[in-house]
């Protein structure tokens, strides 16, 4: 006796209906959207950092890159060396020492409190400008740039230490106006003045990827210190157009750009892009494990001053993708962990310094990528604690070593480092506390 089909009843679909399709795409956004959760609340972290692992990531990272920054240098700047009668160690040397300074300051800042640096911070900026003026009376100029003072047989760039001078300065200042940055005119007066003075030296040096810095850390420190969103929207357009004004009334620029949309020459037949061309080569050569420490091809004066804003095609060409996945992951760890310390601020001075010296090294360190890889024109910006330059790796050590102290602060006190210097902040000095506070603040 056969039977027949039975119909499936009324609100009951069938498996692989449109209804449990229609759950499949649901469920699949909340997972990604849990993903995202986790991923953010993993970055952030606890806050607290009671282990002091966020401290040790910060220390860990930056040296490994140092140590990095020091065997590449001597690695990329022998042959040259060599070709001009000088010793191949001599530049190597020159970084080891600036390196042995600069980690030094960094954990002489690393045990101090930082709100005792506000007392710097007019002090520091004027010096900056001071120095940025000096720099264009008497200063050395090096291909078309004149970004360097000689002091006494030491070669000395300004710029650098005004990033940090800068960067302390607007923590300052943004921290004491409080309240007051909903209005413009209290975001315009002085930051914005100040800033530009030091873009506007720069500029005059004809330094345009310092100058790109300086206005990222500018905006940075807006940012952190919670500024209206539209106003960083105006002042995008103003920034793109004088930087295309810019471009268009020098005919270096001009050719740069140029040659890096083209691929071709300029008119008069120099090739703006030879620097660039040949770093992408010593990148393909390097395939994944590289041609072996100290073997590149191109630094025999293929690419000029390989151990300068180009050594990320030199480590690419010698370890391979390896070698520079070591580096972009070093400083992942780096950004990851100061995000870190920012998110856990909860004074004004304190976020705003941490976030602007992050944007400053994570931002300067995709520029200078962006270019050894082709995505972006050449810009004279050197890859922070790997580049050689002395005072590039000194002033990057320095804001580190501020940074260190913040994450200091996170971990439990049974566990902080002991603290080399001991100041004592007198009550009601620290302006930027409220006036009713009666709190002491006596550092540990």
């Amino acid at each position: 006796m056969a039977s027949t089909p039975t119909r499936p009843q009324a609100g009951r679909p069938r498996l692989g209906s449109t209804a449990s399709a229609s759950r499949q795409p649901a469920s699949a956004g909340r997972k990604l959207r849990t993903l995202y959760r986790r991923f953010w609340a993993a970055l952030e972290g606890t806050g607290t950092s009671r282990n002091g692992s966020t401290y040790y990531l910060i220390l860990g990272a930056t040296l490994a890159l140092t140590a990095i920054g020091i065997m590449m240098v001597l690695s990329a700047s022998s042959v040259e060396s060599i070709a001009a009668g000088k010793s191949p160690y001599g530049d190597a040397l020159k970084q080891g020492v600036f390196a042995a300074i600069g980690i030094f300051t960094m954990f002489v800042l690393s045990r101090i409190n930082v709100t005792w640096l506000k007392r710097l911070a007019w002090p520091a900026v004027g010096l900056a400008v001071v120095l940025l003026v000096v720099v264009q009376l008497v200063g050395t100029e090096i291909n078309g740039n004149r970004n360097w003072v000689d002091l006494g047989g030491i070669t000395f760039q300004p710029s650098e230490a005004a990033k940090l001078a800068l960067a302390l300065w607007l923590a300052t200042v943004l921290a004491r106006k409080g309240k007051l940055l909903n209005r413009w005119q209290h975001v315009l007066v002085p930051a914005v003045p100040m800033a530009a003075i030091i873009v506007v030296l720069i500029l005059v040096g004809n330094d345009l990827g310092t100058a790109m810095i300086i206005m990222m850390i500018m905006a940075a420190a807006l940012f952190f210190a919670g500024v209206p969103l539209y106003l960083f929207g105006i002042a995008g357009l103003i920034a793109a157009a004088g930087t295309a004004v810019m471009a268009v009334t020098s005919s270096n620029r001009m050719c740069r750009i140029t040659s890096w949309w083209t691929g071709q020459s300029c008119a008069d037949g120099i090739d703006a892009n030879y620097q660039a061309t040949n770093g992408m080569y010593g990148l393909a050569s390097g395939g994944w494990l590289g041609v072996g420490l100290g073997q590149s091809r191109q630094k025999y004066s293929w690419i000029p001053e390989a151990h300068n804003d180009f050594i990320f095609a030199i480590i690419g060409e010698e370890l391979g993708l390896v070698g520079t996945v070591v580096v972009l992951v070093l400083f992942a760890i780096l950004g990851a962990a100061i995000y870190r310390v920012v998110v856990a601020q909860e004074d004004m001075f304190h976020r705003v310094l941490a976030g602007t010296i992050m944007v400053w090294l994570l931002g300067q360190a995709t520029v200078n990528m962006s270019v050894v890889t082709g995505l972006m024109p050449v810009i004279g910006v050197p890859l922070p604690f790997i580049s050689y330059g002395g005072s590039a790796l000194l002033m990057s050590l320095c804001a580190v070593g501020v940074v260190l102290s913040l994450a200091r602060e996170q971990m439990a006190p049974a566990m902080r480092p002991k603290r080399i210097l001991k100041f004592r902040i007198r009550p009601g000095r620290d302006k930027s506390q409220p006036k009713n506070s009666r709190k002491r603040a006596y550092p540990r």
